[in-house]
């Protein structure tokens, strides 16, 4: 029997599934490191991980999903039954490689805000509109921007460069020993120009040439889908794995998210509810917002001829401001003698009307908001009544507030020519709430379809695709199990968009 290997390489840890090609049902999956990994901050507002680690704990996890197989499914599945490999990867990191392909420092990830201000200079200096008619977006703090601070502030290591990769690349680097890279890539590190009439010249020539960066160090481009590179015999030794099996696809985790979930067409809309929030929609207008308040990146299954771009709205705090209300509201003794499970909090809440009896709150805790023009307003609760409302209406008005701050960003997105028709989601997080999914529906108006997939899984089906195990996507993601199907209630709209108006006065007075 053959196998797909899917990849998924997150700051917190690296999840890897194993899918069954004929059946399109995953076997086994595990994840390593068990608790978080590491994460260096040598500066407040820093954030490095060593590419070498992400290698270690990919190999971890692989040994143990091949040991779940045996152990749950009794069969002795060997290296050679892997037919092909796909990686998802944490978006917007910078590796920096010698001419041996050897890191020449650790990573700078995702999070890591050392490269805003050489961003925003860039923004003003190329000119605001030029940045956003050929990026889309300003060049914040994504990759090109952490690579200009490596250039000023670490010389003697950008003299040194000979390529340049993303996270997913540097894993699949380290499978294949070449060195590439895709045009979706590009667009994370801010380095496409979406005015390109040609597949394999869209490097951005403002950006290379205003940050003054050598155009040899950025690898060759492969497609999405597609034999990328083969298992090296080194790598396969390593791994137990056959040598020459194809990696066949590669993606960043929110693309990737969206095409786990079936969301490959203009109106649809892929969404996460974790530690932070992503709505990524697709669209097939090439479009941006003037105030750069969300942003757009080249979708898995984008073609010069057929545009599929992902705009993408993130809320910084989402889930982490429901786990303060439980440890700090929900472990309190007059209301629980030990901390509350969230479904506790969920039923609790369940007996608070719609609009949480005017309370509203905004969950901007946990860093500057991209949507709100990159502020860091805090998060605050408004219509606070001493007399009326209880832990209860705090419940209920986070979750509000977080679906509210989702709408505010899809707004945006509406302004750019999308649809909010349907929104696909894994059922997990905060998915797991009813008030939450309800009140999503019922503000945006948009059916909410809930899956059993994860990363991992879909990148294994999306290697199957590249390999030619499945002759479409479509094909490829039939076995995809939907597990719920929320419908807008029209008799509550009206009440929801109420409380979601009151909602964005707050916003306006801040």
């Amino acid at each position: 029997m053959n196998y797909l290997l899917g990849i998924d390489l997150g700051s917190s840890s690296v999840k890897v599934s194993l899918v069954e090609v004929d059946s399109g049902k995953c076997a086994a999956s595990a994840s390593y490191p068990e608790t978080e990994a590491p994460i260096k901050a040598l500066q407040p507002e820093w954030a490095e991980q060593r590419p070498d680690d992400w290698w270690e704990y990919f190999k971890n996890a692989f040994a143990k999903c091949m040991r779940h197989v045996e152990t749950f499914q009794e069969t002795s599945l060997q290296g050679h039954d892997i037919a092909a490999i796909g990686i998802s990867y944490q978006m917007h990191g910078l590796v920096c490689l010698d001419k041996n392909l050897q890191p020449l420092r650790d990573a700078i990830i995702w999070c890591d805000s050392r490269g805003v201000p050489y961003g925003e200079k860039a923004f003003h200096d190329i000119g605001e509109e030029k940045c956003l008619s050929h990026l889309l977006n300003s060049p914040g703090n994504f990759t090109a921007s952490k690579l200009a601070w490596v250039k000023e502030n670490e010389p003697e290591v950008f003299d040194k460069i000979d390529k340049i990769m993303l996270p997913g690349d540097y894993l699949a680097m380290r499978l294949s020993g070449e060195a590439v890279t895709t045009a979706c890539g590009l667009s994370e590190m801010m380095l496409y120009d979406y005015r390109c009439r040609d597949a394999k010249s869209c490097l951005s020539d403002n950006v290379m040439n205003y940050y003054g960066f050598p155009k040899d160090i950025i690898p060759p481009l492969v497609p999405t889908f597609g034999i990328q590179g083969k298992v090296s015999a080194e790598a396969a030794k390593e791994l137990g794995l056959k040598e020459g099996i194809p990696i066949a696809y590669r993606a960043g985790d929110q693309p990737n998210n969206a095409l786990s979930l079936n969301v490959l067409h203009p109106g649809e809309i892929a969404a996460t509810a974790g530690t932070s929030g992503v709505v990524y929609g697709v669209s097939d207008k090439v479009s941006y917002d003037p105030k750069s308040r969300v942003n757009t990146f080249l979708h898995v299954n984008h073609t010069l001829e057929h545009p599929r771009l992902g705009i993408l709205h993130c809320v910084n705090g989402c889930g982490i401001l429901n786990s303060w209300m439980r440890r700090h509201i929900g472990s309190w003794e007059t209301i629980s003698p030990k901390q509350l499970a969230y479904v506790d909090m969920n039923r609790i809440a369940a007996e608070i009307p719609i609009g949480s009896d005017g309370l509203s709150i905004l969950p901007f805790g946990n860093g500057a908001e991209r949507v709100m023009e990159n502020r860091d307003m805090g998060c605050s609760i408004h219509g606070l009544n001493f007399k009326r409302h209880t832990h209860a209406h705090l419940f209920r008005a986070s979750q509000e507030g977080v679906v509210f701050a989702f709408m505010y960003g899809m707004e945006v997105m509406q302004s750019l020519g999308m649809t909010l028709d349907k929104i696909h989601a894994g059922k997990a997080n905060m998915f797991l709430s009813p008030i939450f999914r309800e009140t999503l529906a019922g503000v945006s108006g948009a059916t909410i379809e809930l899956y059993d997939t994860d990363g991992s899984i879909g990148a294994a089906r999306a290697a199957g695709i590249g390999a030619g195990f499945y002759t479409s996507i479509d094909e490829a993601f039939v076995s995809l199990n939907r597990l719920a199907v929320i419908e807008p209630n029209e008799k509550l709209a009206e009440q929801y968009k109420e409380a979601y108006s009151r909602w964005k006065q707050h916003i306006t007075a801040n």
